[in-house]
């Protein structure tokens, strides 16, 4: 049943924290769990620093399981991480991290928090993590989530020592147990109250484990056998946790689930000892807030569930509904409320969505939506009102059981919606450790809460039920099927340089492309471009006008004068238009499209060395600069396809082969390309293996002389670095290494370093972090046959990105070794 409504109005901004952009009603097993849990009146809270830390299995068993509110705490969004799918270094695979959690947490129904800390990389003791991390601040992160939350247990991955074997692992257990004893103080952190009291959890336990030679677990430790088989999913816990954790793609952390039993230890850390259960000394039942009566008519939902037919349990919910809405305790009563509230509309298999046909739109752009409500459900359900924002539409439309009603209405985007991104990612703290936290609720959430939505109000037993239904875009894709995901808001322009980073020519000038791109018809559009070095003065500026839908490419060359033809410099443009910023979007299967913005910039390095190697071919691992990078510098690089292993000849024409990082993990045909390469070094050519992990390699065979690799890896970036052989040729030619050209390297030396090697292999390097061993198996080189083998652990996938001309002058060398 279709009904119109053609009148523009405005959309109301509502706070909501859900995300889903279509409101569904949940299967029978999960609307069975969710009355299960409402009898239970306790939180868990666990503790840990990344993205995939989090113990699935004792997650996925405390919240299907037992029916207990449990949320993860991590420390990070994962930033600093390894990325197995694509180029996304940073601040963008932050984001894809979170989103992995997010999609993580939907499988196994934990609640997900943050605090504002940017990991910046692995780092091995807690006293070099807290030289980027104030701990202060991290642990008022904390307390603000548990005050937020009201765990009585917390719970921490890691203990806060060396065997946690991360030093961030090692502060997460440091910052867990200061904010357990500060959440509590009405004196710590003050401020917060105005949102959220002081809680004091009852017990801060460490979940202890035995990850290959560490074990922190011991037998007079408290055992809690998890794996529990829950009919209404048809699966274990476990094996539920294995497909949770599994959807950490870009770490490549798939997992196996695996059926049956296991053991969890726990150790107490903080609060009131325990022995027969975690919960000791805690009621978490309604008798907590002296309703035990609502305990029993809940069980008694229980009993009578009726899996085919879950609206049979409306009526006995409506009663609990009342009885909740007279419990005295605030938290409780809000709480409960929420949770029987969303079970009804799921028990009245409610469904409604509201979407355009555009996946952007502009402030104060007029869209015209569907809107499409259906109920289906014995139990009578009327439609009452929609609330739009400035109008209301009020009615009276009973749904009828399984029949669809759809509305069609204009709708305006307000003139002060916020931007569609990440509210993390607004702001970045003058030292890059932290992230700046908003002044509101949204602090410590996973996403940004979306409150561009519509309001509709069902009645159901007499009583009214508010549903937000958020502004969505909807099509159909002939592979996948529907595709919903939510409205993008975007500036009226978005602005970026075809590349950000540029290298000068001879001379010192720079040529440049200037991507624009509208989404509304602009004329009189200012575009200004400035010099860190030009003291404030312009270097260039134009008036453009802009067609919505269309990019416009402007083309920039910027003379050389004496202070830019001396340094590096950096060039950010600027339009005459309210925040405008370069826009990405970040789109992988698993994931829905994510858009965030940043700073346009572009980075010009005034070159300092040479290479003699002109074409290159390279192999693609898991996202690397190096191609990039290689083209901006003048050569001709081609990225290899399995045609060109059909014949080594094919291979002849290049000067040199670079392999992308991880490029033996990623790429599971190099078991068959590997022997193909080290021939054509073997013939004359140069072969640069870049670094390759333990995990799941195509082939162990990675050179022509035996190797062994590790997880050995020197962390700190400013670790002292000495030239094992300066007189050897790949430190001399085509530019002389020297130390300087390890200096403002970013986040780490390097990672995965061989630790034993045959005889033939000539290490170049020794380095290692402070109070080590040094390390020698950073860059091994060896002849082979006619030709070059260098295997390289060193980051250049972090240095070549940030521009870094020493790994540029160092890499050259090693294109150029045989030319």
């Amino acid at each position: 049943m279709k009904h119109k409504i053609v009148v523009s109005i405005g959309l109301v901004l509502l706070s909501a924290l859900s995300q889903a952009q279509q409101v569904r009603p949940a299967p029978s097993g999960a609307i069975y769990h969710e009355i299960a849990q409402m009898r239970n009146l306790v939180n868990v809270l666990y503790v840990a620093a990344h993205p995939d830390d989090e113990n699935t299995r004792l997650l996925a068993y405390l919240v299907n399981d037992q029916h207990i509110r449990t949320g993860y705490l991590s420390l990070t969004r994962g930033d600093g991480g390894q990325n197995l799918l694509g180029s996304e270094q940073g601040e963008a695979l932050g984001l894809i991290r979170t989103h992995e959690l997010i999609e993580a947490r939907k499988l196994d129904g934990a609640a997900q928090f943050f605090t504002r800390a940017v990991d910046f990389g692995f780092s091995k003791t807690h006293e070099e993590t807290f030289k980027h991390w104030p701990r202060n601040t991290l642990a008022s992160d904390a307390a603000w989530v548990m005050r937020r939350f009201r765990p009585d247990v917390v719970i921490c991955r890691f203990p806060p020592d060396t065997m946690a074997g991360h030093g961030q692992h090692a502060a997460s257990a440091i910052i867990a147990e200061m904010a357990f004893r500060d959440s509590g103080d009405p004196k710590h952190n003050s401020y917060q109250q105005r949102y959220y009291p002081a809680w004091k959890p009852k017990r801060l336990l460490l979940n202890t484990y035995k990850f290959g030679s560490r074990n922190t677990t011991s037998e007079d430790q408290y055992k809690l056998q998890v794996g529990q088989y829950v009919p209404a999913m048809g699966m274990g816990v476990g094996e539920l946790a294995g497909q949770s954790r599994s959807i950490h793609k870009s770490q490549g952390a798939g997992t196996p689930s695996v059926p049956g039993m296991q053991t969890e230890y726990f150790k107490l850390v903080a609060g009131d000892s325990f022995s027969t259960s975690i919960f000791d000394g805690i009621d978490i039942t309604w008798n907590r807030v002296g309703r035990p009566d609502i305990g029993t008519d809940l069980q008694q939902v229980l009993q009578h569930f009726d899996f085919l037919h879950p609206d049979a349990s409306i009526p006995a919910l409506m009663a609990i509904r009342k009885k909740i809405a007279e419990v005295k305790d605030s938290y409780w009563r809000h709480l409960k409320l929420e949770e029987v509230d969303k079970t009804i509309l799921h028990c009245a298999g409610v469904m409604a969505e509201l979407y355009a046909k555009q996946p952007e739109a502009v402030r104060g752009e007029v869209l015209p939506f569907t809107l499409r409500v259906i109920s289906r459900s014995a139990t009578p359900v009327m439609l009452t009102q929609i609330r739009w924002g400035n109008a209301d539409s009020s009615l009276s439309l009973q749904l009828s059981n399984d029949t669809l009603h759809s509305f069609e209405h204009n709708i305006s985007i307000p003139a002060n919606a916020d931007l569609t991104q990440p509210y993390w990612l607004r702001y970045l703290s003058d030292n890059g450790a932290l992230y700046v936290q908003p002044d509101d609720t949204s602090a410590g959430l996973p996403q940004t809460p979306n409150t561009l939505q519509a309001t509709i109000r069902l009645v159901i037993s007499g009583e009214s039920f508010d549903m937000k239904v958020p502004l969505s875009y909807k099509k159909l894709d002939p592979v996948k099927g529907d595709i919903v995901e939510q409205l993008r808001i975007v500036p009226d322009a978005t602005l970026e340089f075809r590349n950000s980073l540029l290298i000068a020519k001879a001379d010192g000038s720079v040529h440049a492309d200037v991507r624009i791109h509208a989404y509304k018809d602009i004329s009189g559009v200012a575009l200004n471009i400035t010099s860190d070095i030009s003291e404030g003065k312009s270097v260039f500026t134009a008036i453009i006008s802009l067609k919505k839908g269309a990019d416009t490419f402007i083309p920039i060359d910027i003379k050389a004068t004496p202070g830019i033809r001396a340094q590096d410099h950096y060039l950010t443009p600027s339009l005459s238009l309210p925040d405008v910023g370069a826009l990405h979007l970040v789109q992988y299967n698993h994931l829905p499209t994510l858009q965030y913005f940043s700073r346009p910039f572009a980075k010009v390095l005034q070159p300092s060395w040479k290479c003699t190697a002109k074409r290159i071919g390279f192999v693609e691992g898991a996202g690397d600069f190096a191609p990039n990078l290689l083209r901006l510098a003048g050569m001709d690089v081609d990225v290899l396809k399995e045609s060109d292993f059909n014949d080594v000849a094919n291979l002849k024409k290049y000067d040199a082969i670079i392999t992308g990082i991880r490029a033996v993990n990623a790429e599971k045909r190099m078991s068959l390309w590997l022997p193909m390469l080290l021939q054509y070094a073997a013939n004359g050519g140069t072969l640069i293996m870049q670094y390759n992990t333990l995990q799941d390699m195509a082939t162990t065979d990675l050179g022509p002389y035996p190797m062994k690799l590790s997880a050995k890896r020197v962390t700190e970036e400013d670790a002292a670095v000495t030239l094992l052989n300066p007189a050897h040729r790949l430190l001399n030619y085509p530019n002389k290494i020297s130390k300087d050209d390890f200096s403002a390297w970013v986040q780490e030396r390097g990672l995965y370093f061989p630790i034993s090697w045959d005889k033939q292999y000539e290490p170049l390097f020794s380095m290692n972090d402070e109070g080590e061993q040094a390390l020698t198996g950073n860059t091994l080189y060896a002849k082979t046959g006619k030709g070059h083998y260098i295997y390289t652990t060193l980051s250049f996938s972090r240095q070549l990105p940030a521009g870094n001309k020493g790994a540029i002058r160092l890499l050259m060398n090693m294109l150029s070794v045989g030319k």
